[in-house]
């Protein structure tokens, strides 16, 4: 016998929400997850009238429902924000290039302004290149810092006032685990929170609408919907550290469906004794970025890329920084530990 929906009690259920167990139909579902997206916008006073906003888009599942949904939202609500794309090339074949179709067609359905900044332009390397000269144990290092960096200058080009990304409850448990994990205290501290103010000049402040949204019900969204997105998984990303951590939380959830909630909600509220050591945060003496040595990572990165030094910026070489600011030559002991690749 069909299952009715548990919310209308007239039309047939379609599926039962991972979130809550409740038995939806179709037009139930959408509404509902349109509403708790809206919640947590009004509730975290994400966005004010008149803000331009720039939507982090790569063409995948989160960020195509966030286009979709702060579309929608924005005009059922009249939030008053003027909404544009943002999107990252990182330079990886067979996969970004496929992607940035995707963005390309979101831009026509959604009649939304786009921006493409490429990794090759900002810091004259492709992930290819990258890939070639580290290798595929430590390469989402560097796509991940250099993707951050290029984010803020796309939406610095755009003269936008907020960049909203579509990291979702699954992605903050995860990153809660992996702090928890290394022990990184100062970015589990700040690693839940749903918006970030501007943290110096050159950052532009960032939001996360999709952060109560489990990842399951964004695929069922986008699958219902009928969305465009591209769902193949990054080609270098297998080894990523991210990746333990992830099947560590879905091994949870399948145990029990809260546990996402329940991490998340568990690193809001840890707090640091008194008289723990914390970063300092300061401006990059290269490039003006943030960071808490004297250069941030992503010019150490650069650098050790430019000199032939792939282990440069992998673990702690913070007493190499004078050094590079100063052009001062290495030792040869240093540059032949520093080239190695055996990371």
């Amino acid at each position: 016998m069909p299952v009715l929906c548990s919310n209308c009690v007239d039309k047939r259920a379609v599926l039962k929400r991972p979130k809550t167990g409740h038995s939806l139909c179709k037009e139930c579902f959408f509404w509902a997850f349109e509403e708790e997206v809206h919640q947590t916008i009004v509730a975290a006073q994400l966005f004010n009238p008149g803000e331009i906003v720039g939507i982090a888009a790569s063409g995948g599942k989160d960020s195509t429902v966030l286009a979709h949904i702060m579309k929608l939202l924005n005009e059922r609500y009249n939030y008053g924000l003027e909404l544009m794309l943002l999107s990252v090339d990182e330079g990886i074949s067979g996969y970004r290039d496929d992607s940035l179709e995707t963005v390309k067609r979101n831009q026509q359905q959604y009649e939304l302004p786009l921006k493409i900044v490429s990794y090759e332009e900002l810091y004259g390397w492709t992930m290819d290149a990258i890939v070639k000269q580290v290798g595929l144990k430590n390469n989402c290092t560097f796509c991940g810092v250099f993707r951050r960096q290029a984010l803020d200058r796309g939406a610095i080009m755009l003269k936008v006032d907020k960049i909203c990304t579509g990291h979702n409850a699954d992605d903050v448990a995860e990153t809660v685990l992996m702090n928890v994990l290394r022990g990184d205290i100062a970015r589990l501290r700040r690693c839940t929170a749903i918006s970030t103010a501007s943290e110096g000049e050159g950052v532009v402040p960032r939001c996360k609408p999709l952060k109560y949204a489990y990842e399951k019900e964004i695929v069922l969204y986008a699958y219902f919907k009928k969305l465009d997105y591209f769902s193949t998984e990054c080609i270098y990303s297998p080894n990523a550290y991210r990746g333990h951590a992830r099947t560590f939380l879905k091994d949870l959830e399948s145990v029990r469906p809260s546990s996402i909630m329940d991490i998340m909600h568990s690193g809001e509220n840890l707090s640091v004794r008194e008289g723990v050591k914390m970063p300092v945060q300061g401006t990059c003496n290269r490039c003006g970025y943030i960071s808490s040595q004297a250069l941030c990572k992503s010019c150490v990165l650069l650098e050790g890329l430019n000199r032939g030094l792939p282990k440069l910026g992998i673990g702690k070489h913070h007493r190499l920084h004078d050094k590079i600011l100063s052009q001062q030559p290495l030792t040869e002991k240093e540059e032949r530990k520093l080239k190695s690749t055996d990371f």
